[in-house]
């Protein structure tokens, strides 16, 4: 599916000011005009959740089948949808104008501002609402669940605050957090967005290939901001800090490299951990692999010598041999296992 080629295109007055866009603004209009005229008609498929509680609607996937991933967006200058559910991941911006996202509760409304990103759950409940005198846009990046779990989730399994806010859905259905950011204009994630605004209302043959690694560097992208937001917002002791950084580098860190981080002697920072946790620097980052392992290992279908990998161990045998020494029995055996806890303990 393609733009029609009559279509008149008009300038483009983009979501954050400033001159972001470096493309062609009349073709990024002409993708705008036409994917809003297409909002309508996608496939709006809602089913009644027999666990919602509140006849809540849960919305089906909106693509085709041969569909992984789509941009999805909205034009108008009015929306109103019923509050409901989706089994599908999603990410929405306010590309042009400002809008309200109703989320979690009926009464919860979050004012989303123009440049800013609302990060829902998978099977969050949500509802857009919004109304002007100018157009409103909002731009979706949308993921099939599955395709999110097995393809875009472990990348993201380095941020521990995102990769909790991701999986918990699978712990409890009715989970219903959001994360809201504020992009600076020349973030490189709005002209990502606008290079899958063209390829989506340009369909061709190749353009799933195309879309999913703009779609990863976004989803890599929004896991830095959405860290640094964080750390701004709390004040941490040096301890917390670095016990921060070390569930953010599984994958091979060493007390050397931490100590360069931190500007302290390595003494320093082996002492200090083990006065204020208990543990040795050694320890700490093993209950911390094992601990994220566990995590992957109960809300993912990824291959446990790949789980092992994303934590450090390219061995998969060492791997092994320490799973058994902290667990008692190998990953294999653990896996069979049902367990209603987020982590096992350590003996």
């Amino acid at each position: 599916m393609r733009l029609a080629a009559d279509e008149t295109p008009h300038l483009l007055s983009s979501a954050s000011g400033g001159e972001r866009n470096k493309m062609d603004p009349l073709k990024l209009e002409q993708a705008i005009d036409f994917l809003g005229k297409e909002f309508p008609h996608l496939n709006w498929n809602f089913r009644p959740d027999p666990a919602g509680g509140r006849n809540i609607s849960i919305s089906q996937w909106l693509g085709s089948d041969q569909e992984e991933v789509m941009i999805c967006l909205f034009k108008g200058n009015q929306i109103h949808e019923n509050f409901h559910r989706q089994d599908f991941f999603f990410v929405n911006f306010a590309y042009r104008g400002d809008y309200l996202a109703l989320s979690a509760r009926f009464d919860n409304e979050i004012l989303i501002r123009q440049g800013d990103c609302y990060i829902g759950q998978p099977y969050s409940g949500y509802a857009l609402r919004g109304q002007s005198r100018e157009d409103i846009v909002i731009a979706g990046i949308l993921i099939r669940r599955d395709i999110f779990f097995s393809e875009y989730l472990a990348p993201l399994s380095s941020e521990p605050e995102m990769l909790r806010f991701f999986l918990e859905p699978q712990i409890n259905r009715q989970a219903d957090e959001f994360i809201h950011l504020s992009l600076q204009p020349d973030s490189p994630i709005w002209h990502l967005l606008d290079l899958m605004i063209v390829e989506y209302a340009n369909r061709r043959d190749d353009t799933q290939k195309v879309l999913k690694p703009l779609i990863f560097s976004t989803m890599m992208l929004l896991a830095r901001e959405y860290r640094e937001c964080q750390i701004g917002k709390r004040e941490k002791s040096i301890t917390d800090a670095m016990l921060y950084y070390m569930e953010r580098h599984l994958d091979g860190l060493t007390l050397g490299e931490l100590s360069a981080q931190f500007g302290y002697h390595p003494n320093y920072i082996s002492n200090r951990l083990h006065q204020e946790t208990g543990k040795t620097f050694s320890r700490l980052l093993l209950e911390k692999r094992l601990q994220r392992a566990v995590f992957l290992m109960q809300h993912t279908d990824l291959p446990i010598e790949q789980i092992a990998e994303l934590i450090g161990y390219h061995n998969h045998s060492n791997f092994y041999k320490v799973f058994r020494g902290f667990y008692g029995m190998s990953p294999r055996k653990w896996g069979k296992r049902e367990s209603n806890s987020p982590f096992l303990k350590g003996r």
